[in-house]
Order: structure tokens, then sequence, then C-alpha cells
């Protein structure tokens, strides 16, 4: 039976505005301490007896390198934007959105259901955190020296920092929607995502029958943000006895949420799976204030929110917003869900209700081979927004999207479905709110109220291989579909991406070959910079031109994509004409293809162009000239080597970069925008981040390379700047000092850590 949970499906009113509570005694503050060796690359590795301890040293090395990113993440959470950083239509809607939503009960009862080791380690996180402040607050870095916002943290703000991360890709996308909700709007402004920002993923697991050691290997290969609190940090945590983990979290989380211990590796791909559903409410007659839930009516809560905002002169004013509450959650404007004299939207969001991450990892980090984290995965349901991809010691691999997913079935879907299925670009399922058998529904052997069940969501472990590169779970491994899950997890035996199908390609290609699998192999497969997307249509694209050349003055890219080595790696020429092409084009080739997707064979197709059609003709040919008009119009040579033309700048310093647009077909992926002011796709928005190689020697011990493509620190002062960025634009990894005597080896410089 899962264990009991105080959250309600939505928090009352009274909760959002907060409690009272009688103090007492001030507790007395426990003893922390923590030993912290930093190898190579500023990586930490911090060993200590306690858990405690453990949080104490993680808060301190986080802050060390990206104390100004947390700090700003924390002023976000408590809704201290237009206070801190100007009082602009963005903060202000944020400022709303986090104080009305992260506050109350919802906050001071976050941690009421931890394990103890989890609360311990949160509780050192906060102490490290302020230790670091208190010691460094007239040595911080330039980019927020002096600034009021770097104060110290308490355990809620801890709280409202988990909240609002994973409610990253639920209601976190709606901010102004549910900040700017008022009776009778018909329309809100919705920020619109930037294809270029979106994070992604690619995974993949061997097993033992097809690895060369008998062992598993993994790759874990997040397409992360380069800038904010999205950032991955590297670290390598210790307690003897009870923890050895090293790997990645996110700036602004408190744990390793990707990494490997002696027995188990393991990462994460953002996953299809809905973590919200929206409802349509029948609103009462001549009443948009109260809403029908079966036979009776229930009104709209207005939820009050003061926000300070600084104004150009200095003076600070209250600004007041309202949120509107209903048993479901917010109500939610846009232009496809209005607030009409009829109907209302809300939304409910899976990972709103979610405080089971911090014991989600805790087992994940515990365990000894993939089942287990199998087991742990089905025990908390704790994973927000992510598939889990895992390789363990003994040579099995593991798929699973066993995570806060909404419990709504196929059935439910048909028979509460409202038409309408998008929002802007997103996919969206909108229920009937007012009819209550349309609401989640609740299983026993779920981890909370509303979740779906666990024999319910896909998963497959194996001894030959899984995979995921954002597509849904339904061809992880070709040979072992999953299939039959709710919609609401993701589609079945339709078309993949590119990118999904340039993974399952390109290890097609080795097994076909009767190799076996060896961790260069699987370095090499995303270090290659291979374009798939080209490599399935650019002879189709050549042939077009030697018929149509003469149609356009486009001779010269024709020329260009005809010597490109149809790579994207610093020393590519030509990669900067195709990826313009794509961008005039991609969006409507799939009328142009001329082998159509087949069900039977989902890797291979749909693929080819029907260069005979004149209409294709004209697509390719009116492309090409865009593509160099737009090469031209940012003065970017199609000429230049890809390094020239996609690169991070990193103190004066121009960093080629390899890698390039997924939605093409890059399997090692890279976002940028083409930028005039920059000439050349500068800078990089997101993709390849905290890329890791993991498998196991003879004497058990992990063997990890890897890199930190934008290095350790995003402070320009830091020596870890640049260090890492330098080693991946040259397609180098570095490997991780595990050991203790791998650690004595490297190590730069070490600090005895303590709270007393």
């Amino acid at each position: 039976m899962p264990r009991p949970r105080l959250i309600a499906l939505f928090i009352p009113l009274l909760l959002l505005l907060g409690c009272s509570f009688t103090e007492g005694p001030a507790p007395q503050e426990p003893d922390f301490e923590a030993s912290i060796r930093w190898t190579s690359y500023g990586i930490p590795h911090i060993r200590s007896r306690t858990w405690g301890g453990a949080g104490y040293g993680l808060a301190y090395t986080i802050a060390e390198d990206a104390i100004c990113v947390l700090a700003e993440d924390f002023a976000t959470v408590r809704g201290e934007r237009a206070l801190y950083f100007g009082a602009t239509a963005r903060n202000i809607d944020s400022d709303a959105f986090h104080k009305g939503l992260l506050s109350g009960e919802r906050i001071t009862g976050y941690y009421d259901h931890e394990y103890a080791q989890t609360r311990e380690l949160i509780d050192g996180y906060v102490a490290g955190y302020n230790r670091y402040i208190a010691d460094h607050k007239e040595n911080l870095p330039a980019s927020c020296a002096g600034k009021p916002w770097i104060k110290s943290i308490d355990v809620d703000d801890t709280a409202r920092l988990a909240i609002g991360v994973g409610i990253r890709y639920g209601l976190g996308r709606f901010t102004t929607g549910i900040t700017s909700a008022e009776p009778g709007a018909a329309t809100t402004a919705m920020l619109a995502e930037d294809p270029a920002s979106v994070p992604g993923s690619n995974a993949l697991g061997f097993g033992r029958t097809l690895t060369r050691n008998g062992k598993g290997i993994l790759l874990g290969n997040p397409h992360y943000p380069w800038h904010g609190g999205s950032r991955f940090h590297l670290a390598h945590m210790t307690i003897p006895g009870e923890l050895d983990l090293m790997g990645v979290g996110l700036i602004t989380t408190p744990r390793i949420a990707i990494g490997f211990t002696r027995h188990v590796a393991w990462t994460h791909t953002v996953s299809t799976a809905l973590r919200f559903t929206l409802f349509r409410l029948d609103l009462a007659p001549d009443d948009p204030m109260s809403y029908r839930l079966g036979n009776e009516y229930r009104p709209i809560r207005p939820v009050p929110v003061d926000i300070n905002a600084r104004s150009v002169d200095g003076k600070i004013e209250t600004i007041k917003r309202t949120i509107y509450l209903t048993h479901l959650g917010p109500v939610l404007v846009t232009e496809d869900t209005p607030w009409s004299q009829d109907h209302a939207y809300v939304i409910r969001d899976v990972n709103y209700e979610n405080n089971r991450g911090g014991d989600q990892y805790h087992d994940i980090g515990a365990a000894t081979n993939v089942m287990e984290i199998r087991n742990a995965l089905a025990r908390h349901q704790g994973v927000s927004f992510v598939n889990t991809i895992a390789a363990d010691a003994s040579g099995n691999a593991l798929y699973a999207d066993m995570s806060a997913i909404p419990y709504v079935t196929a059935g439910q879907i048909k028979r509460c479905d409202t038409g309408l299925s998008r929002i802007g670009s997103w996919r969206v399922v909108v229920l009937d709110g007012s009819d209550p058998s349309c609401d989640w529904q609740e299983d026993p052997d779920a981890a909370a109220p509303g979740l779906m069940p666990p024999d319910q969501q896909p998963s497959l472990i194996t001894d030959t291989y899984v995979s995921n590169s954002n597509d849904s779970h339904w061809l992880s491994n070709p040979a072992l579909r999953l299939e039959g899950y709710s919609p609401i997890i993701g589609n079945e035996k339709e078309p993949r991406s590119l990118r999904t199908r340039a993974g399952l390609t390109f290890v097609e290609e080795v097994l076909d070959r009767g190799e076996r699998i060896t961790p260069e192999m699987v370095q090499e497969l995303l270090f290659n910079h291979r374009h798939f997307g080209a490599e399935l249509l650019l002879d189709d694209i050549l042939t077009i031109c030697r018929h149509e050349a003469s149609t356009l003055d486009i001779a010269a890219a024709c020329g260009i994509l005809g010597e490109w080595d149809r790579k994207q790696d610093i020393e590519s020429v030509g990669a900067q004409v195709y990826n313009e092409l794509w961008n005039e084009i991609g969006g409507a080739v799939q009328a142009h293809l001329a082998i159509p997707f087949d069900v039977n064979d989902p890797v291979h197709t749909p693929r080819g162009l029907t260069v005979e059609s004149p209409a294709t003709r004209e697509l390719v040919m009116q492309g090409l000239a865009s593509a160099l008009a737009r090469l031209a119009a940012a003065n970017v040579s199609p000429l230049s080597p890809w390094g020239e033309v996609q690169f991070a700048a990193r103190n004066g310093e121009k960093i080629g970069i390899p890698g390039g647009n997924g939605g093409a077909g890059m399997y090692s992926v890279i976002g940028a925008r083409l930028n005039k002011e920059t000439s050349g796709y500068n800078p990089i928005i997101t993709g390849n981040s905290y890329i890791q190689v993991v498998t196991w020697d003879d004497n058990g011990n992990p063997v990890a390379n890897a890199i930190l493509t934008y290095s350790q620190s995003p402070e320009p002062d830091s020596p870890h700047y640049a260090d890492q960025t330098k080693r991946y634009s040259k397609s180098e990894w570095i490997r991780l000092p595990f050991t203790d005597a791998e650690i004595a080896a490297d190590t730069i410089r070490s600090l005895e850590l303590s709270s007393d």
C-alpha cells in the first residue's frame, strides 16, 4: 500500500493564504561536517559521515560555482523578481504566479513525508548555502557582487524551488494565462516557446548480450539549457556505507539526479507523457464566479496577491493581482480557453502535488541493479517529467516512464473529451470538469491519489538494449515494442522523429556488422556528429539541384552541399547551408516524401523526396535561395567551417561548438538561432549538456567518460568557466575520478568544512 499523504488534490484557499503558528523556542542548529576535494575541471568530491553533512558540502560547492544563478532562482520562487530585477510585465506575472501558488501548507508541509535522510540532506543543504554566503559576502562573483537578493534561505525556500522546477512544463507554461485571468476575459497573451530552447535528451542502455565486456553500458545525453538555473552541476557525494554517487543535478536541485554508482548508471529524457490536464467547467447561469460540479455549484475562489515592485526611480510600489482557484486548480485564460459566460478552463498539474522527489532519488541512488531502480520508480512515482534509462554492472538495461502521470485512461479521454487538443503549439487533454467522473482516477497501488498506477506505465528490462530520444515509449527497442498504454503517456504506431530514428539507425549499423558494443563505440556514435536527416534527404536534394540549378541562382548552394561531409563537427563546411534550408522547408517536407510511414518498418520510414514532382522541386529551389539570403543577411559565409559559424563566447574567445538541430535529424544536438548581431549561431541556447558514457571494470568500479559541455561555472571570473567547453569543442571526453585512489591522484585542492 502507498504511504499516506497529507496533501489534498488541491489546496484550500486558507492554506494558500498562509497559516499562523505559535512560536516556541528556536531549535538548536545541528552540526554539519564535510570533507571536500576538488579534482580537475572543478569537480567536487564531498565526503561526510551524515546525510546532513553531505547536503552541507553539496550546497557549498554549488554556491561556489553558481551562487548568482541559484540566488536569482530563489528570488524568483519567493516572488521577488519585480522587486530586484525590474517591474516588467513578465516579472510581475512571475511574482503573482509564485506568491499565489507557492505558499501556505503547500510549502510548510512539503517535507512531512520525506525519509529522515532526505530531510537531513535538505537541512544540511540550507546550512551549507547560508555558510557560503556568510563566508563570501565580500567576495562574490562580479555578476552579483553587492546585490540585495543574495541572502540566506530556509527550508521553505527549498520547497518552493522544488515545486517550481517540477511544474515548469505544466502550470509554469501558462504563467500569464493564470495570473491575468479575469471573469469575461476572452484572451490572454501567451509567450511562445522558442523551438531552440525546448529541452530534450538522448539515452541508450546496452545489456550483456551486446557488450564486449558483458556488463551494461549507458549513454546519458540530456539536452538542457546552457544558461540559467537549468544548467547541470557535476559532483560526487559519499557517505561511507550508505552512498557513493557521482553525476549531476540541476543548479536548482539539492541532489544528484543523473549519474552512476558502483552498481548502476542512469539518465533521464524528457517524456511525452502529459503532466497536467485542463478541465472545462460549466458556469452557473449569469454567474461567472460559480461552476457546476455534478448536481451542485461551487464558487471560484479569488486569491489576492500583493507584489512589491521597484520602479525606475527606485520607489517600491504594491501591485495587486488575483489568482482564481477551483478544487481542480487555477483558472487559465488563453486564446483557446476564454473565460466566457458559459465556461471557464482550469489546469491541474500532477507535480504541484508531488513531494516525493527527494525520497525517489534517495532510493535510486541506493539501488544495486536496474530492477531496484524500477521498483523505486514504482514505489514513489516521484520523477517529475522524464523517462528513466539505466544500465547495471550485471549487464541489464532499463527503460521506464514510471513517473508522475495523471491517471486518465483512453476510454476516459474519449468519453470526457471537449474537442480541444492543442493550446498554441502544445498538445493538451481537456476534460469535462463539471462531470466528477472525468477527474483523475484513484488507485490504491499508486503512490498518491490521482496518479496512474505503475502497472499501467510502460517499462522494459532487457539484456539487449533500450533507447529514448524524446519520442514516446513505443519504440524504445524496435524488437520489443511497448503498446497498449493510455494516450496521455504518448502515441504509438506513429512516425518517430528524425532524431529517434538516427539513434536507432546508428545502433542498428553496429549490430548489423556483428560487433560487440564498447564504450568507445558509444562515444563515437554521438561525437561523430553525423547528420542523419541529411543522410536521408540530401541525395534527392542534389538530384533536384542537377535538374533545376539554372532556375534560380542557387548553383553555389548546390555545389557546397555536394561537397559537405554531412556532419556538424567544427571542421564541417556547408552545414549552415543545409541548416537554413531545413529552417525554410522542414515544416513542409512531410507532404513531399516519396516513401510513406510503414508501421512495420518505423525506423526506416518515411524517407526520400518526390524528386519528379514540380512542387517538390520548387520547394527545394526556393528553400536554397532563401538559405543563401538568410546567411548573407547574417554576414555568415556559406563556406566557413561549422566551428566558426556556431560558437560559444567565453571572455572574448570564440569556441567552436559541434552539433546541430535535432529536429532536422542531428543526434548530437545543439540549439541556437542564426544571429545577425554575432554573425553566427550564437549564443548557444540548449542542447548537449552533461554527457556520460558509463560501464564497469572487472573490479566492479565504474568507468565513466563524460563532459559538461558548458563547463562547471556560468561565471566569467571562474577558472571553470570554459575549460570543459574547450574539450567539448574538440569532441573530447574526461575520465571522471571515482575511487579514492583516482581522486587522490587528481586532487587540486581540498577543504574541511564544519558548521560548529
